[in-house]
C-alpha cells in the first residue's frame, strides 16, 4: 500500500470460503477468490489472525502466536502433492459445508496430520531434506508449539497451570520424556505446520503475481494458555504456579460499567527492554513473513494498557500503566528496513486499530511513525457533528475505512437497527434516499479521503445478521459464517465493487496475469 495511492479491499478471513467440509481451506476456494480479486483489480484481501483458535472459535485468543489453524489445511492439495493418498482423503471425516464446524474441523486436520505422518516414509529424500531445513528456520517458535500442543492433549485439554508441576515448569526430564514419548505425535505437529505453510505461500506467490496484496492481523496479547506464556514464563505477568499476577482489559466507559476483562496476561515490559524486546519483534517479523501489511490490534496499549490485579473479576480496579511502544517499534522499524520490509516513504507495514477512547498519547505515538489508523463508518452517525468517524471529520489521508469490521454487525443488520434519527442522519451522509444501506455506505467509504477502503464481503452480498462473523461479548455462534455460494457467484459483486472504487479514484487495476495454481 503506497502512501500515494488510494486503494480498496475486501475483508474475508479464509475459514469463510466455500467447497470443502467443516471448514474453509488453503486449496481451490482461496486460489479462484485471489484469481477473482487480480481479474477485477481489487489490490488487497484482509484477514483475520490466521492462528489455531481457542475453544469459543475464536482466531484472536489462540494457543500459539506463530502457529497457523489446522483447520485450514486442503485435503486435496496434499494428494496432488502425493503427501496423502486418495484413500486416505476419501477416509477423512466430513461436515457441513454450510457453517464451520469447530468438531469435525478438529478431527478432520488430526486425522490428516496421521495421515502425513504414515506417508512420511514414503517421501522423496529431496522432500524430507526440505522439511528438515524448514523445521531448523522456524525453531523459535515451532518446537514449543508441538510440544505444547501434544502435551495438551494428554491432560485432557486442562491449561498448562493445572498439569503435573513437573511438565508445566518445563523441567528438563519432564520435556525429555514428552519427546522420547510422544516422537510420532510431535512429528505430526511439525508435518501439519509444514504443510500449511506451503499451501499459504503458493497462495501468496498467487497474490503478488495477481497484484494482491494480502493484510493480516495480530492480537496485542496471547492468550494465558498458550505455548508462548508456557514456554516464556518470565516474559508475562505471571506467579510461580502460572495463576496472573497482573490481566490486561480496558476500563469502564459508557458500553460496559464494569469494563472489559480479557483474562490475557499482560507483558513484563521491563524484561522485553533487557532482552531488546526479540520475543515480540520474532512474532511481528513471524507475520509479517505471511502478510504484506498487519493490523495490529489494540494498538493503544503501545502507548499505555490498562492493567487489572490477577484474582478480579472485573476491570474496574485496573489501572494505566505506561508502554514502551516507541522502542519496540523503532526497532521493528529497524529490523524491516535491514530486511527491505519498509513501505514507500520508510513506512512500518502495520495498521494501528486506533478504536475507542484514544488519547493524544496514542495518536502521537502512530503519527511518529506514520501509521494508518481505522475509521468504522456504522460508528459515524450519532448526530455529533465532530464524530470523528463521520468522513467530513477525516483529517489528511492517512486512515483505513470501513463499513464494519468482523466485530460489527452487517451494514443491512446495523441498517435495520437504527433509529429513525439515525437512518436520517445516514440519508444526509450518502445524499438522498437509503435504498441500499450496504452499497451506499461503501460508496461513502470510496468517496472518503482515507488512502484505503475495506468492505467485508457480506456487505457486498447485501446480507444481514445471519451472516454476522462475531458478536463481543458472547461466546455462541460466531466465526462459523461461510459463503453458501461459489467464489465465481462473487464476480459479479466484485465488478460493480471494482467500478465503483474507479469512480472515486480508487487504484483499480486491470487485473494482474492469471496465476497457474
Amino acid at each position: 500500500m503506497s502512501p500515494d495511492a488510494r486503494a480498496c479491499g475486501v475483508l474475508l478471513h479464509p475459514t469463510a470460503l466455500p467447497g470443502t467440509p467443516c471448514c474453509g481451506s488453503f486449496g481451490a476456494a482461496a486460489r479462484d477468490w485471489i484469481d477473482l480479486l487480480g481479474r477485477e483489480g481489487i489490490r488487497v484481501w484482509q484477514l483475520l489472525p490466521l492462528a489455531p483458535t481457542d475453544g469459543t472459535g475464536s482466531p484472536y485468543s489462540s494457543p500459539s502466536g506463530s502457529a497457523l489453524n489446522p483447520w485450514l489445511i486442503d485435503a486435496d492439495d496434499l494428494v496432488a502433492d502425493g503427501l496423502i493418498t486418495p484413500a486416505d482423503r476419501d477416509a477423512l471425516p466430513g461436515g457441513p459445508a454450510d457453517r464451520l464446524d469447530p468438531v469435525r474441523a478438529r478431527e478432520r486436520s488430526a486425522a490428516i496430520a496421521t495421515a502425513l505422518r504414515q506417508r512420511w516414509a514414503d517421501q522423496p529424500r529431496e522432500g524430507r531434506q526440505a522439511f528438515a531445513r524448514w523445521e531448523q528456520h522456524q525453531r523459535y517458535w515451532l518446537v514449543d508449539h508441538c510440544r505444547f500442543m501434544v502435551a495438551r492433549r494428554l491432560q485432557g485439554g486442562r491449561p498448562w497451570w493445572e498439569w503435573p508441576e513437573d511438565l508445566a515448569r518445563r523441567r528438563p526430564a519432564a520435556l525429555r520424556a514428552l519427546v522420547e514419548a510422544q516422537s510420532e505425535a510431535l512429528q505430526e505437529e511439525a508435518l501439519l505446520q509444514w504443510q500449511l505453510q506451503h499451501q499459504w505461500r503458493r497462495l501468496q506467490d498467487r497474490a503478488h503475481g495477481q497484484g494482491v496484496r494480502l493484510v493480516g492481523d495480530l492480537p496485542f496479547y496471547v492468550a494465558h494458555d498458550s505455548a508462548d506464556v508456557w514456554s516464556r514464563r518470565p516474559l508475562f505477568s505471571l506467579r510461580a504456579d502460572g495463576s496472573l499476577v497482573e490481566q490486561s482489559g480496558v476500563p469502564p466507559d459508557y458500553f460496559a460499567a464494569t469494563g472489559q476483562l480479557w483474562g490475557t496476561p499482560v507483558y513484563r515490559w521491563w524484561v522485553h527492554r533487557l532482552t531488546g524486546f526479540r520475543w515480540w519483534l520474532a512474532r511481528l517479523m513471524r507475520q509479517l513473513e505471511l502478510m504484506d501489511l498487519l493490523r495490529l490490534d489494540h494498538f493503544r496499549a503501545l502507548e499505555s494498557y490498562w492493567s487489572v490485579p490477577g484474582g478480579d473479576a472485573t476491570a474496574q480496579n485496573g489501572s494505566w500503566r505506561a508502554s514502551p511502544g516507541r522502542s519496540l517499534l523503532a526497532g521493528l522499524w529497524r529490523r524491516c528496513r535491514r530486511r527491505g520490509r519498509l513501505l514507500d516513504g520508510d513506512r512500518l507495514p502495520l495498521i494501528a486499530e486506533d478504536l475507542g477512547v484514544i488519547t493524544p498519547a496514542v495518536e502521537a505515538l502512530r503519527d511518529r511513525f506514520s501509521l494508518p489508523g481505522m475509521k468504522i463508518l456504522q460508528f459515524a452517525f450519532d448526530g455529533n457533528d465532530d464524530n470523528p468517524y463521520l468522513p467530513a471529520n477525516y483529517s489528511g489521508d492517512r486512515w483505513v475505512v470501513y463499513t464494519g469490521t468482523h466485530d460489527n454487525a452487517t451494514s443491512l443488520g446495523w441498517w435495520r437497527d437504527l433509529d429513525d434519527g439515525a437512518r436520517g442522519r445516514v440519508a444526509a451522509v450518502v445524499g438522498g434516499e437509503v435504498r441500499a444501506p450496504s452499497w451506499q455506505l461503501l460508496e461513502v467509504a470510496l468517496a472518503s479521503s482515507a488512502e484505503l477502503a475495506v468492505v467485508p464481503l457480506q456487505d457486498l452480498l447485501e446480507l444481514g445478521d445471519e451472516a454476522r462473523f462475531n458478536t463481543p461479548g458472547t461466546t455462541e455462534g460466531n466465526w462459523s459464517w461461510r459463503l453458501s455460494r461459489s467464489v465465481a457467484d462473487m464476480a459479479g459483486p466484485l465488478h460493480g465493487f471494482a467500478e465503483m472504487a474507479r469512480r472515486y479514484g480508487r487504484e483499480v487495476g486491470e487485473g494482474g496475469r492469471r496465476g497457474d495454481g
